[in-house]
């Protein structure tokens, strides 16, 4: 028995998960059922305060009802699935990091916030797929199996989301790179130390990289020493040849090598890589350029070929 046998229509159903979802929003604001927990009202009296530079400290996450709404203030309304979803999916460390390849301020919990949103809007759409096909008379089975599928899909959405700016954040990076170490080597070979010509190229250039820079001299500045700030600067990108590039610079640095012939050959290193990669996308787009060739001119000129040879023997007697 469907929904329309039942006297039900999809937007009926709709309608009546809409007004519940509201009800029970409704409820969860009213002061008796939204009492922080213990743990919420002992927490700012118990935390530490903060000891490091404001300069250093990550991005917010949005405050007021958005915060609320995602579950990144105490007692959001899905601060308890983000938790589950925490433990579910990859380690803390791993999306923390995630975070910093693609430059976004976003925290963890923001993090796993959104990803509780984007497999709820998926369970939604799921949903209403779901009614309309139980009210054309589809199979029961499949339209349960469509809300799981959704959510997992907008839960998955949301990696691949983070994926992608990771990857665009890495070419940006990877095309800064050559353009930034000659940069240095002319500033070191006109006689700046190590942190001055990052401080001038990082004052001079726009863009992911130079961003970089700033962070890694703010880290320098607040105390850590140069080359651990270089070698954080490393972890925080997913590209081989800037993590390379900021090791050479880091060993020169510790060991009194000329920064300036390092930095060149670094710069030239990345010039060649570049190149490769042309090459290499040039192959990729001349095999692309096959297919149609060879799927679609190719069988018509076959057609135009023989079909006018195969018409005469038709015709003759």
């Amino acid at each position: 028995m469907n929904l329309v046998d039942a006297g039900l229509s999809p937007l009926g159903a709709g309608l009546g998960l809409l007004a519940g979802t509201g009800t029970w929003l409704a409820l969860r604001g009213v002061p008796t059922f939204a009492r922080p927990s213990l743990d919420a009202r002992l927490a700012p009296h118990l935390a530490d305060r903060p000891r490091g530079s404001r300069l250093l400290a990550p991005g917010r996450a949005p405050a007021g009802v958005v915060a609320r709404v995602l579950g990144t203030a105490p007692g959001g309304l899905l601060a308890p699935l983000a938790r589950a979803a925490a433990r579910r999916s990859p380690s803390t460390t791993a999306v923390a990091l995630r975070l910093q390849q693609a430059g976004s301020a976003t925290t963890v919990e923001h993090y796993r916030a959104e990803q509780v949103v984007w497999g709820a809007l998926g369970a939604a759409a799921a949903l209403l797929l779901a009614l309309v096909v139980v009210a054309r008379g589809g199979p029961l089975l499949a339209a349960v199996l469509l809300v799981p599928a959704g959510a997992a899909a907008g839960v998955l959405a949301r990696d691949q989301v983070l994926g992608r700016a990771v990857r665009l954040r890495e070419e940006r990076l990877l095309a800064e790179l050559p353009t930034v170490a000659e940069l240095l080597a002319l500033a070191v070979g006109a006689g700046e130390g190590a942190v001055g010509a990052l401080d001038r190229v990082s004052r001079t250039c726009r863009g992911e990289l130079a961003g970089e820079l700033r962070t890694t001299l703010a880290d320098a500045r607040a105390g850590t020493p140069l080359v651990t700030a270089l070698a954080r600067m490393g972890q925080r990108t997913s590209a081989a040849p800037l993590a390379r590039f900021v090791d050479g610079v880091a060993v020169a640095v510790d060991m009194g090598s000329p920064l300036a012939d390092v930095l060149t050959a670094q710069a030239q290193d990345v010039r060649q890589l570049a190149r490769r990669r042309l090459v290499e996308a040039g192959g990729r787009k001349e095999l692309a350029m096959l297919v149609p060739v060879v799927f679609l001119i190719l069988p018509v000129t076959v057609v135009f070929a023989v079909y006018p040879g195969l018409a005469v023997l038709s015709l003759t007697p």
